[in-house]
């Protein structure tokens, strides 16, 4: 609480206190006996103490409320609230008063109070303003109050009073992205608490940019509708929560050439709040990713089996696209690996035509796995016949092949119930 003492001159007083939640005390350690503070003497002190939380006396934790006595500091995405009082505290009564506060930031002042020329204000009236603002810049702020008013004699008087505060970071946000093959970003974002207090995390969820969808991923139930890789309810000091998102794009807002191009991620968006449930909120600028760089010709599996039978045929679906600014024409070709593992049926060697700058084209492939276990599909190439150039895909996505069908059955079971539980 910080309160202004005006000069005598004046018939108005100004004061203002900032509206915050109050705090534990801790108890008062006793003086120090001799050269060591000696554990019976400490114990029966805290025990004799009023603040000491009763059975938890060696814990030094306070059951107490303390008032603030101070405008202290403010964490970056709380709500700055202050109250503004003037008091007309002399025997005149005073006219045309004028009240403004404004609050002066590094980069800008902003408004919150502004009443003008009230008709008059008698001997023991008071004017009262509550103030709210939400602080979204780090640094120095202070509260700007000027008050002007005309005495008895007519004369214009005006005095101006300064409250300075600390607005601090609460979290540290780091990011890291992921571009997979099938055009999905993944993000990871690690949030810190750089408070010297516990944090309670409302929410944290990622408001993408218009192309894309986004999908937060979990190891929790339904409850856990952020994705953080955690337990428990509270961010301790220094601690370091971990969340994951998917990104989709949107097939009908941006091409595939757009894509490779496209930086704009979206926002995170954090709400929080501090041990004695005061609520803040943060939100990231707008997060950029290092566009992928997919060559001239990229081949993305559009649909394939994660669990194949040995010896059986099965299928792979394709989408073949053209990154570059120019048009090609396309043959395909599929090769035995050298373990002969992978044997590639039907239609091996085709003519896919000409791609336009930009094009797609999607193709069925035939291919029989002759080894068990996680087999990676591996042979096709693509050639443009116009440069006489070669485009190697070495690696189309991996399978797990087992030997009988009853195996393949229990797997499928299983892959099928994990999926139930996930969505439940």
């Amino acid at each position: 609480m910080g309160e202004a003492k005006e000069r005598v001159e004046h018939c108005l007083a100004l004061k203002v206190m900032r509206l915050t939640k109050p705090t534990f005390g801790s108890p008062a350690l006793p003086a120090k006996h001799k050269s060591d503070l000696m554990q019976d003497l400490l114990i029966d002190s805290l025990k004799r103490d009023l603040n000491s939380l009763e059975s938890l006396e060696e814990l030094n934790l306070g059951s107490l409320l303390i008032l603030p006595q101070s405008f202290g500091n403010i964490y970056l995405g709380e709500t700055f609230s202050s109250y503004v009082c003037v008091h007309n505290d002399s025997t005149q009564i005073a006219r045309n008063i004028s009240i403004k506060a404004d609050l002066q930031t590094a980069t800008q002042r902003i408004g919150l109070v502004n009443t003008q020329d009230r008709a008059t204000m008698s001997p023991g009236e008071t004017i009262n303003h509550v103030l709210h603002h939400e602080v979204k810049e780090l640094g120095t702020h202070i509260l700007v109050c000027d008050v002007t008013y005309a005495a008895h004699q007519n004369d214009k008087m005006n005095f101006r009073k300064f409250f300075k505060f600390q607005v601090m970071k609460p979290l540290d946000v780091k990011t890291k992205f992921y571009n997979a093959e099938s055009d999905e970003v993944f993000l990871e974002a690690q949030v810190q608490n750089i408070t010297v207090g516990n944090i309670n995390l409302d929410r944290v969820s990622l408001e993408p940019s218009s192309v894309f969808s986004v999908r937060a991923l979990k190891t929790g139930g339904e409850d856990n509708e952020s994705g953080v890789f955690t337990s428990g309810t509270a961010l301790q000091s220094q601690d370091c929560w971990q969340y994951l998102f998917c990104l989709t794009p949107r097939p009908e807002m941006v091409t595939d050439k757009a894509l490779s191009t496209l930086t704009n991620i979206g926002k995170l968006d954090i709400v929080w709040r501090t041990a004695l449930c005061d609520k803040g909120r943060l939100q990231t600028s707008q997060l950029q990713r290092q566009p992928p760089s997919s060559g001239d010709i990229k081949v993305a599996v559009i649909a394939a089996p994660a669990l194949a039978l040995l010896y059986q045929p099965i299928q792979v679906h394709v989408r073949i696209t053209n990154n570059c600014d120019r048009t090609v024409e396309l043959e395909q070709s599929c090769e035995e690996d050298e373990a002969r593992r992978v044997v590639w049926v039907g239609t091996t060697n085709a003519n896919l035509g000409l791609l336009e700058p930009g094009g797609s084209i999607k193709v069925r492939l035939e291919v029989v796995l002759q080894g068990t276990g996680l087999v990676t599909l591996s042979g096709l190439k693509l050639m443009d016949s116009l440069l006489s150039r070669i485009y190697p895909v070495p690696d189309l996505g991996q399978v797990y092949v087992v030997e009988e069908a009853e195996q393949l059955s229990n797997l499928n079971t299983r892959t099928d119930n994990t999926r139930a539980q996930a969505k439940s």
